[in-house]
């Protein structure tokens, strides 16, 4: 029996020489893991997480809090601001707004409520965490039918944290403390929030502990963050530095596929509902680099990372930010796409959830990832380990990004030679694709990224 099915290629080049060609075989095997959260027929859904750096000093005005003040500059304080306030008619605009987008919500928690400094070690804070702020916004919330899809339990309080931290087992008993109060407002299993936990980067000896205290059936998802470009403020290019900057990238791959396989190993061990998730995710620190984050380039970190994420299972991938910031999918001055914008909205349309293993090993500077593709449901069952076979009858599509000029600290992106830009009434562009012989081999231009979509090929784990 035939198994014809349609699969997607993601193909990154960050370095081959323009004066130069070189043949490169790809090999593309059984099925490995299943990507990003799916719902239905393989529909990836849209999600907005609300938090952040400064969601641990943020206070909800209902209840008992009868003052309900904007953060202020405050040095002495945790990042450099005072306590905030998050009133509900701001709350209530929000919601407003995601459900006219219809994006999924994780809500971040403050964690560190009723918790104190440490006066013996600095940035811990010890302290159980008082539950009656946030019992009081989730009724609300509940009152007002809006829907949240989980809650995130702090912010970057891991191991020895970001400013601040909390104790493993600390963090593991309060976690179960929140788990009781989802449980309780939310009686019927089918709509309880998720729970979800740490939020932070990855630390082996911590995560085990938190999770050990926890215990199972407690945290339904296990995030962290990933930034692996270091803080955005030591990322200054130029033209003479960028060739050395994407050959620095590929030398901090290895370190972060141990952090993947890492949050992997935990969650094959605790076995948690929801997987693992990488909640945020900006590249560079402390709110992008101006040089790297909001231009062509920066797609060689963002779009290897979706396919790493892939590849160990990740199932959420929480890019950090909408707006706001050097690291913004959207212009925080004009609202117009940034250029990783068009290349997570290609991986969106095109790569479904069902990751393929793939291997070449010509070049690497050349980095490929294949799924089964997004508009065909796939079952994958782990014995579906037989060889992929291509019989190339009709024509492939191709998406050849690139940027203008070849210019790739520009922020214009070129989709198969056509610029991407907004329509008058700010509409997206149609991303069409070329037609390419199937027969013929795939030729891909130095500095570009490129999807290719194959609608002849025998996988069973795509049938």
């Amino acid at each position: 029996m035939d198994l014809k099915c349609i699969f997607s290629l993601a193909i990154l080049v960050s370095q081959i020489s323009l004066s130069s060609m070189q043949n490169v075989n790809v090999v593309i095997q059984g099925a490995t893991s299943s990507g990003f959260e799916k719902e239905g027929s393989d529909k990836c859904n849209k999600r907005i997480k609300v938090g952040g750096s400064l969601q641990d000093q943020v206070v909800y005005g209902v209840g008992g809090v009868k003052n309900c003040p904007n953060f202020m500059k405050n040095e002495d304080s945790l990042f450099g601001f005072s306590q905030g306030c998050l009133p509900l008619e701001r709350w209530d605009e929000l919601n407003k707004f995601f459900n006219q987008t219809r994006n999924m919500v994780t809500f971040g928690l403050n964690a560190l409520f009723g918790r104190n400094r440490s006066q013996i070690e600095k940035g811990l804070w010890v302290g159980d965490w008082k539950l009656q702020n946030a019992r009081d916004f989730m009724k609300y919330t509940i009152s007002k039918g809006y829907k949240v899809d989980s809650y995130e339990f702090g912010n970057q309080l891991s191991g020895a944290g970001m400013g601040a931290s909390v104790e493993a087992k600390q963090y593991g008993k309060d976690i179960v403390v929140l788990k009781n109060l989802v449980k309780e407002l939310h009686p019927y299993p089918k709509t309880q929030p998720k729970v979800l936990g740490s939020s932070g980067y990855y630390d082996e000896k911590w995560f085990n502990s938190f999770l050990e205290v926890s215990g199972h059936d407690v945290v339904d998802g296990v995030t962290h963050h990933i930034y692996n470009l270091g803080p955005g403020i030591q990322i200054c290019l130029n033209s003479v530095f960028i060739e050395e900057f994407l050959e620095a990238y590929l030398l901090l791959v290895g370190s972060v596929t141990e952090t993947y396989k890492g949050v992997l190993n935990i969650v094959n061990k605790f076995k948690p509902q929801s997987g693992a998730w990488v909640s945020e995710s900006g590249g560079a620190l402390h709110g992008g680099a101006k040089d790297l984050s909001p231009t062509f380039a920066d797609g060689f970190w963002y779009l290897d990372q979706f396919g790493m994420a892939s590849t160990y299972n990740r199932k959420v991938f929480c890019r950090q930010t909408l707006i706001g910031g050097n690291y913004a999918l959207l212009s925080t001055t004009t609202s117009i796409p940034n250029p990783d914008y068009y290349g997570a909205l290609l991986w969106h349309r095109l790569m479904g959830s069902t990751v393929l293993a793939v291997t070449q090993e010509s070049n690497p500077n050349l980095r490929v990832y294949a799924h089964c593709a997004k508009k065909k449901s796939c079952n994958l069952r782990s014995t579906d380990v037989a060889k992929p076979e291509f019989r190339g009858s009709k024509d492939r599509e191709e998406y050849h990004l690139a940027a203008l000029a070849g210019n790739i600290q520009g922020q214009i992106v070129l989709l198969n030679d056509v610029p991407m830009v907004p329509t008058e009434i700010f509409d997206i562009s149609a991303m069409e694709p070329k037609l390419v012989n199937a027969s013929t081999p795939i030729s891909i231009a130095a500095h570009s990224i490129v999807y290719v979509t194959i609608r002849d090929f025998q996988a069973p784990a795509c049938a």
